[in-house]
């Protein structure tokens, strides 16, 4: 749609429609008698060499929270491949199942151990219309849980260290020994791009 403005630049409106992710608006302007296109696009972090799990979780977080910092974003993908390896479908101990045949441990992304949280993952997604076994079901859970909604203002903090992400990480997850987790943090932090 082309659109005529009060300063004679005509704006073209350009919607993006990916499943299951809100729809962003840019514009792109042209000034009459100029050749010079400005496209005015929302800058993200990127993660070259990501998987598509990585890359789907990294975008959804700078989507619908307040996260913008490439350390507090690094420690969440990092504690998540500690967790989970980036399967959903993941049950303590390795096997890969349904989250209805997942019958102790932890489960999915990060692991839902207790039986509240577990038990939070389902009626979550019973109510929203998600799979619970889904990538997408689960992140979607993840950033609107307790546990991590109480913590949400700590990753929002901007120019923090990994080692202050890292403990509200702590926070979150509850996790009983540190792994590779701030090694991973570090290789996702070698692969962000802002872009």
């Amino acid at each position: 749609m082309l659109v005529k403005t009060s300063m004679g630049v005509l704006a073209t409106m350009l919607v993006s429609t990916v499943p299951g992710i809100t729809s962003k608006t840019g514009i792109v302007e042209k000034i009459e008698g100029s050749s010079d296109v400005e496209e005015s696009i929302r800058k993200s972090w990127k993660c070259a060499g990501c998987t598509p799990a990585e890359e789907y979780t990294l975008s959804y977080l700078q989507d619908r929270t307040l996260i913008k910092d490439k350390n507090a974003l690094a420690t969440i993908l990092g504690n998540i491949k500690q967790e989970s390896m980036f399967l959903p479908d993941i049950c303590e101990g390795g096997a890969r199942v349904p989250y209805n045949k997942c019958y102790r441990g932890g489960f999915g992304l990060i692991q839902w151990t207790t039986a509240q949280r577990y038990k939070g993952l389902g009626s979550f997604c019973n109510k929203y219309d998600c799979d619970p076994s889904s990538l997408e079901g689960q992140v979607r859970y993840m950033v609107n849980e307790n546990q991590f909604q109480s913590n949400l203002p700590y990753f929002e903090g901007a120019g923090q260290s990994v080692k202050y992400y890292m403990n509200a990480a702590y926070r979150w997850l509850g996790w009983g020994i540190h792994g590779n987790r701030t090694h991973y943090t570090y290789q996702y932090l070698a692969k962000f791009q802002y872009s």
